[in-house]
């Protein structure tokens, strides 16, 4: 019996009780596929990190929901991060995040309480219009097809995960939806989405910029409480359909609320540099917070 310890974080909120859950397993090189596949189940968070190398400006993982290996998780990134950060493992400022298909570029730095902040660098998304059954889905969600924005398009975007952006008419709207998960999964699998991430302009917090919820049963997560690569791609929408425009440093920044109607609120930071009309860098970011930590006997 080996002892793998671990740690369970709440991604996207400085409180307990919050966010994204996400395991972090930072002691994994000698683990195989089939046995963090397991411990990925076994956790139950919507991501799990295992980790098979650092220093302390890099960091080699994969992570796991628990039906799939993910290409890429913002949540798991925020959690892993801040985990290795408090203990030492890596250092603040960039760490090269290497993933088996890609790297990112992580940011790290202290907040003035001390709290890790965690910036991840996210590849802006491009957008598409699939001929979909928009009623159909309406039905999915608990809502009506008129419930939906009439002066913006509702457009897939392709990134580390396909998204399907749905912009709804208002507050009460997205505190309507009661969504058919399995009409939801096998909507998303007949149209090659991975998650449906609906939003509005109308918030329920002053400073905030949009409302959101982010239905993912396709890879193993019913609603998201926060999602770092969907808000990627909900800021570059924004951007793109002109909702949102730069200061006067050509830098634009947009605070997404998400989580409310499954009680784990969560509060996630998309900035963005802009060239022109071009997006020249786009980070999404936050804190996490730890919730438990100790030991797997596997």
């Amino acid at each position: 019996m080996t002892t793998v310890p671990f740690a369970l974080y709440d991604a996207f909120t400085d409180m307990a009780f919050g966010g994204s859950q996400a395991g972090v397993i930072t002691d994994a090189a000698d683990i195989d596929e089939d046995t963090r596949i397991k411990i990925a189940r076994e956790i139950g968070a919507p991501a799990t990190s295992f980790v098979s190398a650092y220093d302390q400006h890099s960091v080699t993982a994969q992570f796991y929901s628990t039906v799939m290996e993910l290409p890429m998780c913002g949540h798991g990134t925020m959690c892993l991060m801040t985990h290795m950060l408090d203990l030492g493992m890596v250092g603040e400022g960039v760490v090269t995040l290497n993933l088996p298909k890609n790297t990112a570029t992580v940011e790290l730095s202290r907040r003035d309480d001390g709290r890790a902040r965690v910036m991840l660098d996210i590849k802006s998304p491009t957008f598409r219009t699939d001929d979909l059954d928009l009623v159909e889905l309406a039905g999915y969600l608990g809502i009506a097809d008129s419930d939906y924005r009439n002066d913006l398009p509702i457009e897939t975007a392709a990134g580390d995960f396909i998204h399907l952006v749905v912009p709804v008419k208002d507050l009460a709207t997205m505190q309507r939806i009661t969504p058919d998960l399995g009409g939801i999964k096998q909507f998303c699998l007949t149209a090659g989405l991975e998650t449906v991430a609906v939003f509005s302009t109308e918030v329920e917090q002053e400073g905030y910029t949009i409302h959101v919820r982010d239905f993912c049963p396709a890879v193993g997560v019913a609603e998201s409480a926060a999602a770092g690569t969907t808000n990627a791609a909900l800021t570059s929408y924004l951007i793109r359909h002109e909702m949102v425009t730069p200061d006067v440093k050509g830098e634009i920044v947009v605070q997404a609320e998400q989580g409310h109607e499954i009680e784990r609120p969560s509060s996630i930071r998309s900035v963005v540099a802009m060239d022109g009309t071009k997006i020249q860098r786009l980070q999404v970011g936050g804190v996490a917070t730890r919730g438990l930590d100790g030991n797997l006997y596997v």
